[in-house]
C-alpha cells in the first residue's frame, strides 16, 4: 500500500492512524500542501479532487478519510475500528462526522487560503474562524459523550473510529490557540490514545516529510 499524504493533514493523519491499528504496513508518498503538489497534473490524475489522502491498495485508488477508513474495516476487519452493533455503530460515526464533516472542512488550508485571497482576511482573523470551529465541533463531541459510561475510550475499552478522528482534530485545535480546557473527557481520551504506538507513530512530527525540530 502507499499512502499519499501531508504530515500536517488532519485526514492523512487518520488514516495513518487507521492503519497503524491494523498492523498494516504501507510507504509514504508526501504530497506537500503548501507548494501546491496537489495541484499538479500527476497528483490530479491520482485524485482528481487535489486532496490528501488518497490510499493505494490492492490495484485501486482510495480517496475521502472515512470511505477509505470503512474500505479497510471491512477488507481488513482485525481489530475492528466499529462497533458490531448497529446503533453503536451509528453513534460512532456521528461522533467521527460532528469532526470530518462539521468541524475539517471549515479549517483546511483551502478554506483559509480563500479567506485569505478573497476576503483579506490575515492571519489573527483567520486563526480566530478556525478556533471557532473547532470550539463548536468539539463541544459537540464532548456532549455526544456526557451521558454515555466511562470508558477507556469514546465507546468502548479500544480505540476505533472515533479515536482515529478525534486525536487529529485537537491537534489541529491546539495549532490554531484554541484551549482544550473546556472538553475534559475528550483530553483524556487523547492522552489514553497517545499513549499507543500506533497512535504516537502517526504523530505528524514523526512523518518523513516533516520539517526538523527546532
Amino acid at each position: 500500500m502507499t499512502l499519499h499524504g501531508f504530515f500536517l493533514s488532519s485526514a492523512a493523519h487518520r488514516l495513518r492512524i487507521a492503519l497503524n491499528l491494523k498492523g498494516i504496513a504501507y510507504d509514504t508518498a508526501p504530497v506537500h500542501l503548501r507548494r501546491g503538489d496537489q495541484r499538479g497534473a500527476a497528483y490530479l490524475a491520482l485524485n482528481p479532487q487535489g486532496l490528501v489522502p488518497a490510499l493505494e491498495a490492492d490495484g485501486a485508488v482510495f480517496t475521502q478519510s472515512l470511505a477509505t477508513i470503512e474500505w479497510l474495516d471491512e477488507t481488513r476487519p482485525e481489530p475492528p475500528l466499529l462497533p458490531a452493533d448497529p446503533a453503536e455503530r451509528a453513534h460512532v460515526r456521528a461522533f467521527a462526522q460532528v469532526i470530518a464533516c462539521d468541524i475539517h472542512p471549515l479549517q483546511n488550508l483551502r478554506v483559509l487560503r480563500y479567506l485569505k485571497k478573497s476576503f483579506g482576511q490575515e492571519q489573527p482573523a483567520l486563526d480566530a474562524w478556525a478556533r471557532h470551529w473547532n470550539a463548536e465541533g468539539l463541544a459537540t463531541c464532548e456532549a455526544l459523550l456526557a451521558g454515555r459510561p466511562e470508558t477507556a475510550f469514546a465507546f468502548g475499552e479500544r480505540p476505533g473510529l472515533a479515536e482515529v478522528c478525534l486525536v487529529p482534530q485537537m491537534g489541529a485545535a491546539e495549532r490554531f490557540g484554541l484551549d482544550l480546557g473546556p472538553y475534559p473527557r475528550l483530553a483524556r481520551i487523547r492522552a489514553a490514545c497517545e499513549a499507543l504506538p500506533a497512535f504516537a507513530a502517526a504523530a505528524p512530527a514523526r512523518q518523513p516529510d516533516a520539517p526538523p525540530p527546532g
